[in-house]
Formats: structure tokens, sequence, C-alpha cells
């Protein structure tokens, strides 16, 4: 939501990929960073990678667990640690997709980021009742496809919400 006072958080937007008891888990899919690709499959040794994807930029997934690496991908193909997040998008914890992406033989759309967010028991639900964000449903265009500047506008529109026309003072009514 506009009002979000977390720098962390602040206009973006987060796909959350699991939800259970122990908490949740989120991406966040609107803050590509300086490094590329190429650069990641550099700093993991990656045998002569091809130079398809290698100028792909590599996001910004959240706060927490910054030294880890996470790729969402289409379902076009699973690895050693795929996790379904939708019937149309996955989240790759593993190495071996990193691998098949510098081969050239890698999922068709991926978005490759560096930490995550994470929320303990209850905090994501506390601060959905708070009015802290948005929900909208996730689609592979918006993860995959729609200009990283334009996701947040973006998502907010796919409820019929322009986000200039609102105040960042959350309330209940």
């Amino acid at each position: 939501m506009p009002g979000m006072q977390d720098p962390n958080f602040s206009t973006t937007v987060t796909l959350i990929c699991e939800h259970n008891d122990d908490g949740a888990l989120g991406i966040i899919i609107n803050r590509p960073l300086t490094l590329k690709l190429g650069g990641l499959f550099a700093q993991l040794c990656v045998e002569q990678p091809g130079s398809d994807t290698a100028s792909n930029p590599v996001l910004s997934g959240g706060p927490v667990g910054t030294e880890r690496g996470f790729v969402l991908h289409d379902k076009s193909q699973s690895f050693e640690n795929t996790l379904a997040v939708s019937d149309d998008i996955q989240l790759t914890l593993s190495r071996d997709v990193i691998d098949a992406m510098a081969a050239g033989e890698g999922p068709d759309k991926t978005l490759v980021a560096v930490g995550y967010a994470g929320w303990e028991p209850g905090q994501l639900e506390y601060e959905m009742l708070a009015n802290s964000w948005l929900s909208v449903p996730a689609t592979p265009e918006l993860v995959f496809e729609t200009p990283f500047a334009e996701r947040w506008d973006s998502a907010a529109r796919t409820l019929g919400i322009d986000l200039a026309q609102m105040s960042p003072d959350a309330g209940h009514a």
C-alpha cells in the first residue's frame, strides 16, 4: 500500500510463494539490482555459460537471506527443489535450475532473485489486517512480462485501483 513505511517494502510487489502455519515466504519481483545473471554465473563458477540470459537482471528478492538465490519460473520444467506457487508459477531453490539456465536449457520464463521476504506465523495476517498490503492475484504476465517499473501500478490496476489516487493513510470502515 502507498503508506508502507518500511523502506524494504515501500512500493514493492511481493509474490507470496509459500504460506502455512510456520509463516510466509515471498519474493519481491520489482526491484532489479545492477547485478546481471552473467555476474551471478561468474560468482557461482558456472562453466562456459551461454550468453542468452547473461544480460538479464537479478532482483533483490527481499531483505532476508540475501546470500541465497531463488528462481521463479514457468511450469515448463521442474527441478530438484521446486515448489508450485500457483498453477502457472514455480519457485526453485536448487542450483540445477541455474546450471540449466546457463546452458540455455532452462525454463522459458524466469526471474532470478537474491534474498527473500519472510514473515513469522501470524505476522503477514496482522499486516494484512492493518491494511499494510494490497492483495491481488498473481499472474504469469505480471511476474514475467510486465516491466519492473510498472509492476506496482499494474498490480493495483488488476483490482481497478489507481495508486496515485490513494491516501497513504489506511483505516477501517
